[in-house]
């Protein structure tokens, strides 16, 4: 079922040169139901792409406008109805308006004055719109913002750029090759379409994937580093953010989130733009750490070996003591590989935890062997 998602992506790429990273953004909002905020310069395919999202899922309503300093709620919201006006009630006709929308782009989202931004950021976070104060809820699945330009401190936007959970910096196609492969291209290209019932079955799966103790622990790590520099995202970002993860991972069919996958939270994990490139820096440095990545690699497959010996051990074969000797040797090879990571990494004590388990358990195995 990934592949139809996958070919919507690779015919999304194939439309847009240089997308990659913002068609990935697209495809795994749609699937975490999360908003995406794409920032840069007039130009660059922000609204062209993002209106992608209403004519691949059909059966789906779809919602754009452009904001101005003088936009008013009518323009999102609908007119008042001036037949409950009569009658004393402000109750808007909201047919066909972004409160019935499953997605949404909003061009210079941050021109959203007074009047609009209070609905604005309630229908964004919890998916209502209160209605004469009566609260209806939005089938709003994403929305996507975009602003040539970031937000400014002290101009009272920074719960709405808050709720954006992934953003990203759109410039102007970078690679030269692609640059004239867009200028010569004059066909028109098809991208398959799936029905609203199918993205939802997408986002119950992709809900499923598991995020084990291992990630949740690097994130714990990224975290603490990212405080270290003065980079405090709040609790409820790091929780969303695996909404993303998971999607992410689901999009790549795996059942489980790698460590890859931690890739994406660049584009999470920061508040303000100077701590863009420091958030990015720290969460490559601490999710792609050499020596995590040796401890989780030898630990997976020393684990195998260790469960392939006990099922031999149950078994008894003719050939068992045989095999049983021979995952005896995969074993002291891993241990030797820890042992001499420690001596180069003294100072990492989960070197020597790990070699200490390992030992013992090499210890008993033997002992195993040499008893059968």
């Amino acid at each position: 079922m990934v592949k139809r998602l996958q070919i919507i992506q690779q015919q999304l790429n194939e439309c847009f040169y240089d997308r990659e990273e913002e068609i990935e953004a697209l495809l795994i909002a749609l699937l975490s139901k999360q908003h995406v905020l794409f920032i840069g310069p007039a130009g660059t395919g922000k609204s062209v792409l993002s209106s992608m999202l209403g004519s691949i899922v059909d059966e789906s309503r779809y919602f754009q406008h452009l904001l101005t300093p003088f936009s008013t709620p009518e323009e999102l919201f609908g007119v008042l109805s001036l037949k409950d006006l009569e009658q004393g009630i402000y109750r808007r006709n909201v047919t066909n308006m972004l409160p019935e929308a499953h997605f949404a782009f909003i061009d210079e989202i941050f021109k959203a004055n007074s009047a609009i931004l209070n609905s604005l950021l309630t229908l964004i976070n919890e998916r209502v719109y209160y209605n004469n104060g009566v609260p209806v809820p939005s089938p709003l699945l994403t929305m996507v913002g975009s602003s040539n330009e970031y937000i400014e401190e002290g101009e009272g936007l920074e719960a709405l750029f808050d709720r954006f959970l992934l953003r990203y910096e759109v410039d102007y196609i970078r690679d030269e090759d692609s640059f004239i492969s867009m200028l010569k291209d004059q066909t028109d290209k098809t991208v398959s379409k799936m029905s609203l019932e199918e993205l939802y079955e997408h986002q119950e799966r992709a809900a499923q994937i598991v995020v084990s103790d291992g990630i949740l622990k690097i994130i714990a790590k990224i975290r603490k580093a990212l405080q270290d520099e003065g980079i405090r995202p709040s609790d409820r970002r790091f929780k969303q953010s695996l909404s993303i993860l998971k999607a992410k991972a689901y999009l790549a069919e795996r059942t489980e989130v790698v460590r890859e996958d931690l890739a994406i939270m660049a584009n999470v994990l920061w508040e303000t733009i100077d701590q863009k490139n420091t958030a990015k820096e720290i969460i490559h440095e601490v999710a792609f750490d050499t020596v995590d990545a040796f401890i989780h690699r030898t630990t997976t497959e020393f684990e195998m070996i260790m469960m392939t010996a006990q099922t031999t051990l149950l078994h008894r074969t003719p050939l068992a003591k045989t095999e049983l000797s021979q995952l005896l040797l995969q074993g002291k090879t891993l241990f030797m590989e820890v042992q001499n990571m420690n001596r180069q990494m003294p100072n990492r004590p989960e070197l020597q935890s790990l070699k200490t388990e390992m030992h013992k358990q090499l210890l008993r195995i033997t002992s195993d062997v040499i008893g059968f």
